[in-house]
């Protein structure tokens, strides 16, 4: 457990320090530090570089204490996620040494608001703390730790500014672990109906509406593409939609958020390899950071509605699962040549979309899809793809992503590209072919917005990492839960 409070000066009892410094602006008022950094610099072991850190222990007034020194490179070139990524890493080496009782020097700069120091702080802190080891017989012993941010005068941000800026970076990265906990968690224990649950039971902790449609609404609907991927499968599908209304005054105006939701993809016929398999429960990674961003949403009390919708199901294998070469419908009355099994995601986002625009009203729509490897290929796991049918929306969300370090970027969407997707004995088919595969996929989705202003996030390359990095564990990542969230509070302060 991690609890946060504020000090103005001292920082003296505490028996672990993080001291962020600017390259070359490295400024101490404590003689005994002063002298130390001095000499550091001159030895040429720390000069504020960016990532540099150097830490030792020193005793004062009887308190043993570890300093960790951290660099934040140039000051005209610092933002965010140089802050998230390197306070991270110097509160793991804390962590090390088994401090629990931690202060953390502010960052004092005009480049960045103090409260959005002290907030994307916070976030960095409990995200390193992250583990799932909820199947672990043993257990690794947490101890609780305590951090108190030193260092802010009144004259920079009001007392009570620094407690709501603490307390938003808590929930959201809050947010972003339950969309951690949820990737994390294996196919056998998340399926369709366990998410459903799942999502009732965060509703109501944290004040949004939240419907679970079974297969028999699924078919009234006419929602033939989202059946068709789920057929192979003895787990029921189930169409999640969540509501949140803070914004009473402008009911008609709704953000939509889908998100994709497949609990686990074997690729079905089109059968995936073993090692791609194992780690497909990540494939709801879209539909996670939809639930997380909502909770973050809905605890914040944005003055904005949000609604989203996740169709879950599992891509499996037997008698009655689809093929390729099959023809089926869709909600939107469109018809689709599949041509590839393992190309399930855009089918049942095709649902989505039509439903979310249809039947809950919408009037723009964020989509958030593990979609395509060649997602992965083009931009690595660094950076999110963007396919879009408006581009002040998407620049506003390429514009929002830079803040939180979630970066995007934004594909092109060319005409040509649309003709990769047009078949020859159905209005659609499920692949573009071996080129571009990222946009096709994009541009299949799309085809359901329709006119309707969308974004496609393919999120394959960043909603999970096979190896820790700072503060993104390893496994699910929680991207974009921050953007979206910070997306939807920057529409409620408009």
């Amino acid at each position: 457990m991690m609890e946060f409070g504020f000090k103005t000066k001292s920082c003296r009892e505490t028996s672990g320090v993080i001291m962020p410094f600017f390259e070359d602006k490295i400024i101490m008022k404590h003689e005994e530090l002063k002298k130390m950094i001095e000499h550091l610099k001159k030895t040429d072991k720390f000069n504020g570089k960016l990532g540099e850190m150097y830490n030792f222990t020193r005793e004062i007034d009887g308190v043993i204490q570890d300093i960790v020194l951290i660099g934040l490179g140039k000051e005209e070139e610092i933002n965010l996620e140089k802050i998230k990524v390197n306070i991270s890493k110097a509160y793991k080496k804390l962590k090390e040494l088994k401090d629990t009782d931690i202060a953390v020097r502010m960052i004092r700069t005009d480049a960045i608001e103090t409260n959005e120091i002290l907030k994307a702080m916070t976030i960095a802190l409990e995200l390193t703390d992250y583990t799932f080891d909820k199947y672990k017989s043993k257990k690794e012993d947490k101890k609780d730790v305590f951090i108190s941010f030193t260092g802010c005068n009144v004259s920079d941000i009001e007392e009570e500014d620094v407690k709501d800026s603490i307390e938003e970076g808590i929930d959201i990265a809050n947010g972003v672990v339950i969309a951690r906990d949820l990737v994390n968690e294996p196919a056998n224990e998340m399926y369709p109906e366990v998410l459903g649950f799942k999502v009732q039971e965060l509703g109501e902790t944290f004040g949004f509406e939240v419907e679970v449609l079974g297969q028999e609404k699924i078919e009234e609907l006419g929602m033939e593409a989202f059946l068709s991927v789920a057929k192979g499968s003895t787990n029921e599908p189930k169409l999640i939609v969540m509501r949140y209304f803070g914004d009473n005054e402008n009911k008609k105006k709704r953000l939509g958020l889908v998100g994709k939701g497949l609990t686990f993809d074997s690729g079905g016929y089109s059968l995936k390899p073993t090692d791609s398999m194992a780690t497909m429960k990540s494939d709801m990674g879209g539909a996670a950071a939809v639930i997380g961003a909502m909770t973050s949403i809905a605890k914040r009390d944005l003055k904005i509605n949000v609604i989203g919708v996740v169709a879950a199901c599992e891509n499996m294998i037997d008698g009655n699962a689809y093929k390729a070469g099959d023809i089926i419908g869709s909600m939107a009355g469109k018809t689709i040549e599949v041509l590839n099994t393992d190309a399930e995601g855009r089918l049942t986002l095709a649902d989505a979309m039509t439903y979310i625009k249809t039947e809950e009203k919408v009037t723009e729509i964020v989509e958030l899809a593990t979609l395509t490897g060649a997602a992965l290929v083009a931009l690595g796991e660094t950076t999110t793809a963007l396919v879009t049918n408006n581009d002040d929306l998407c620049s506003e969300v390429v514009s929002v992503s830079e803040y939180t370090g979630e970066r995007a970027w934004k594909l092109p969407a060319f005409e040509e590209y649309k003709e990769l997707i047009k078949s020859d004995i159905a209005d659609l088919k499920n692949i573009g072919g071996r080129y571009a595969g990222t946009i096709t996929a994009g541009l299949f989705v799309g085809e359901f917005a329709e006119e309707t202003p969308w974004v496609h996030m393919d999120i394959a390359g960043t909603a999970w990492t096979d190896k820790p990095v700072t503060y993104k564990g390893k496994g699910g990542t929680g991207v974009p839960v921050n953007t979206i969230y910070e997306l939807a509070k920057g529409r409620a302060n408009r």
